[in-house]
């Protein structure tokens, strides 16, 4: 037996079958992530083309692919990871989205900025009663609804104000919740704690107690799991929203256009000298520099009570860098003066990268998230986003006399949706409506900073 053994051990080993040159060419650019986001863009255009009675997704088709895709292949033990057709590590496909997430919104609300820069100042002048009353009763409702989901349902706050950061789509709202959380007092703990909210992760691992430290951790993780419960929806929602109600309405965009147009009423002149220095001829200098400063601006922070603080972050930063530079057209000697056809490609650009960027890890965990908390979070998602946008457009309507496009303007920069905005342009065919963003957008960040800082220290 052993002669054997070692007869078949001498022999030589069949070598394993290599893959052909059809698939080497074909199925290698799956581990390329540049490869897979361009791949991703194409199908949600696809997808994005496809309505009903004039109702589509529109560039946000790009976000329905990418979280189909990252269920699928984001996690190491995903079905694309199991078959080798993506072979690209958890811990560095997330890494990659987060950069493309983050350069595309730094693309997007710069191109933003500088669109709506030169009539922003003037429209905030008139405007600016109007658009801090409407960021205050959106926010402002979003954060009564999660509190009243607090105290008259069994989910907790942890988990709601996570619920509630992914409906309004702000990150700077989940990063001062999470802060909160990650430093909760030991009465706050004691109150989950006594509410049985571990109960259940604690029989799991056989534990009989948990000390203040993991409690914290849980908590930040309650967060994040209701948050990324809330993004989906959160930035769909928004989109449809902007796209049924002129329909709903059925309202003359023309006409509406024009009422936009006459309630501004703004002339921009921009008469910058001769003299003044080109970077380069298309625009990219400028619009680079603009993020540097604004990214800059985004560290400066304030302090707040309880040992928090605020910062407009690179988002925030960069939306105002571009706002005044967009108004000014210069800094010294340098000229800061973009094209238009410029801006609309970085804003398209931008606003793609993000969806990509922000869909592929949300997609991740999505499917598991509904399995293990239920469908009712994602109603409760529902409700703190649908409500505010109906009562905003109501007051804004009817009390602030706002015309139907600064309408919806606001709303999409009082829920701070991104991709809202991208879809709210397509439908009224103007980059004016970024003005309004532009004004309600940094009152809603502040505010919903703040709320997001109280309701994560609501006891259960």
């Amino acid at each position: 037996e052993e002669a054997a053994a070692d007869e078949a051990a001498a022999q030589p080993q069949k070598p394993k079958a290599e893959k052909s040159y059809l698939a080497k060419v074909l199925l290698t650019p799956f581990n390329n992530v540049l490869f897979l986001v361009f791949l991703i863009a194409v199908a949600g255009y696809v997808l994005g083309r496809f309505e009903y009675k004039g109702i589509g997704l529109g560039t946000a088709g790009v976000f329905l692919v990418a979280l189909v895709f990252g269920h699928y292949a984001c996690n190491n033990d995903s079905l694309f990871h199991q078959i080798g057709l993506v072979n690209i590590d958890e811990a560095q496909m997330k890494s990659s989205m987060k950069f493309v997430s983050e350069l595309g919104l730094l693309c997007f609300v710069t191109s933003v900025g500088f669109i709506a820069g030169p009539k922003f100042f003037k429209n905030l002048k008139q405007n600016y009663k109007s658009y801090v009353l409407l960021a205050v009763v959106i926010i402002g409702t979003g954060a009564l609804s999660c509190a009243a989901l607090v105290l008259f349902t069994d989910v907790d706050a942890a988990m709601l104000v996570g619920i509630l950061s992914g409906s309004l789509t702000t990150t700077p709202g989940f990063a001062a919740a999470n802060e909160v959380l990650q430093h909760a007092s030991p009465a706050l703990c004691d109150s989950y704690m006594n509410a049985g909210v571990f109960d259940t992760y604690m029989q799991e691992r056989g534990l009989s107690a948990l000390s203040h430290g993991e409690i914290q951790n849980l908590l930040v993780d309650r967060c994040t799991v209701g948050h990324a419960i809330g993004y989906p929806f959160g930035v769909v929602g928004v989109v449809l929203f902007v796209q049924l109600v002129p329909k709903i309405l059925r309202a003359d965009m023309d006409e509406e256009r024009k009422k936009m147009q006459a309630a501004e009423e703004i002339v921009v002149e921009h008469k910058l000298s001769d003299k003044l220095i080109e970077l380069d001829p298309i625009g990219l200098g400028p619009f680079s520099l603009a993020i540097i400063l604004g990214i800059l601006l985004g560290k400066v922070y304030v302090p707040l009570p309880g040992g928090a603080s605020f910062s407009l972050g690179n988002t925030g930063g960069a939306l105002l860098m571009g706002l005044i530079l967009g108004h000014y057209g210069k800094i010294g000697p340098i000229s800061m003066n973009i094209s238009k056809e410029f801006l609309n490609s970085f804003r398209e650009y931008g606003l793609v990268f993000f969806l990509i960027g922000a869909g592929v890890p949300g997609g991740a965990g999505f499917v598991h998230d509904v399995k293990e908390y239920g469908f009712i979070l994602f109603v409760y998602g529902a409700i703190m986003e649908i409500v505010p946008m109906i009562l905003g457009y109501i007051v804004a309507s009817k009390v602030v006399k706002l015309c139907m496009l600064n309408n919806l303007g606001s709303i999409t920069g009082g829920m701070t949706s991104t991709p809202a905005l991208g879809a709210l342009i397509n439908v009224a065919k103007t980059d004016d409506v970024a003005s309004a963003y532009a004004a309600t957008y940094p009152v809603a960040l502040v505010l919903v900073v703040l709320a997001s800082q109280f309701l994560a220290m609501m006891p259960v």
